[in-house]
């Protein structure tokens, strides 16, 4: 089990283990998965991989179809992913992930943060290139043989394939999402789960004072509703 497996292991997911802020972030995917390709998840494959993250974290089927529904009208405003990027005290970078639909309004939260709490926004393109961007589908483990399955997904993109208490995780970078997505379900493979992943190449150990100075930055900039993630290389 390599980077991924233990970077996700150490991750702190405060801002989804609230299933209304869970939600709220599906009913978001759900409007630019159907914006973009349709209201038909046959046809469309960005929507099906959000509706199985939507049963994963039991997400009532009539909230889906209602997201979905309103998705439709032409007056549901349509959400604009946007990256910021920046640096948090002692030097921790950070990457948010955002969607909105009132981007003015988002610039200026996201910067009165950094502000408010003695950090710098950064320019497009600062601190991107210190995280791999990566893809990852959770399947049942069904007695599967991981080393086989990695041999086989190689081709499709795969890097890290390794089981966990709550199934197989399969981890790749964000340009193979299709292909594998595409792979398991052509071989009838129930996704469980799928979604993206910002890790970070070089983490930096801070003492427990300077970890606080930087939680303080994540935690007000996590509480905003047009924030999906939040990345940073704190080492945790």
């Amino acid at each position: 089990m390599g980077r991924a497996f233990e970077f996700r292991k150490g991750r702190k997911m405060k801002r989804w283990s609230a299933m209304a802020k869970a939600f709220t972030r599906i009913g978001k995917d759900i409007v630019m998965a159907v914006k973009e390709g349709g209201p038909n998840p046959e046809a469309n494959s960005r929507l099906r991989a959000v509706m199985q993250n939507a049963k994963s974290a039991n997400m009532p089927k009539e909230n889906v179809e209602r997201a979905i529904k309103k998705a439709t009208d032409k007056d549901t405003a349509n959400y604009k992913e946007q990256l910021f990027e920046g640096y948090a005290p002692h030097g921790i970078a950070l990457l948010i992930e955002t969607a909105t639909d009132n981007n003015n309004r988002t610039v200026a939260n996201i910067r009165s943060y950094f502000n408010k709490c003695n950090g710098t926004l950064g320019t497009q393109g600062s601190v991107e290139f210190m995280f791999d961007h990566t893809c990852n589908f959770r399947i049942p483990n069904n007695n599967v043989d991981i080393e086989e399955m990695e041999l086989e997904f190689i081709d499709f993109g795969a890097e890290e394939i390794f089981a966990d208490e709550d199934g197989i995780l399969i981890y790749a970078p964000f340009e193979s999402f299709g292909a594998i997505q595409k792979e398991l379900e052509s071989r009838g493979i129930e996704i469980l789960s799928s979604g993206f992943e910002r890790i970070p190449q070089i983490t930096k150990k801070l003492t427990e004072a300077e970890m606080a100075d930087v939680e303080k930055l994540i935690d007000k900039i996590e509480e905003d509703d047009d924030v999906m993630n939040v990345y940073h290389t704190m080492e945790e």
